[in-house]
């Protein structure tokens, strides 16, 4: 009977240490906005650099090196931030619908304002998918979202 309660005891506990993981990674899986702002309305991704003006002056724009979007194929993307002085830039990119795991590169300072990293977007077995590219500019003190949603499937 004691042999049992140990069980019970060593499993409990792994469930909490299981528990207690989770939630100090939790920031890094799900990254909370300071502030969120909306990208202009009706911009397509897969034709163009796409602009998010921020509240008091500045603007984040999301680009592409290749139009449209490619899937399973390496492609830079860029980010131009102005206004703002980031510490750290990063794209967030995942499935609306569909989980696709973690797909979050830290971009580069080129300087300027501007930052890049290469990228590339996991094919969906379905075909077709939204995706929605979160761009998470960060200052020393805020981090500022901007969603930008794009279809692909595509070549």
């Amino acid at each position: 009977m004691n042999k049992k309660i140990l069980i019970d005891a060593i499993g409990i506990l792994l469930i909490a240490l299981v528990v207690v993981v989770g939630y100090k990674l939790s920031p890094i899986l799900l990254p909370k906005a300071d502030l969120t702002v909306a990208p202009e309305p009706g911009c397509d991704l897969h034709r163009r650099a796409c602009k998010a003006l921020l509240p008091g002056g500045g603007s984040i724009e999301l680009s592409s090196s290749v139009q449209p979007i490619p899937m399973v194929k390496p492609f830079t993307v860029q980010v131009v931030v102005r206004g703002l002085a980031p510490s750290r830039v990063m794209v967030d990119f995942a499935g609306i619908d569909m989980n696709m795991g973690l797909n979050r590169p830290e971009l580069l300072d080129q300087g300027d304002g501007r930052f890049v990293a290469e990228a590339t977007l996991p094919v969906c077995i379905t075909g077709w998918m939204d995706w929605q590219a979160t761009v998470l500019v960060e200052t020393g003190s805020q981090r500022i979202a901007v969603p930008y949603r794009f279809s692909g499937g595509h070549d």
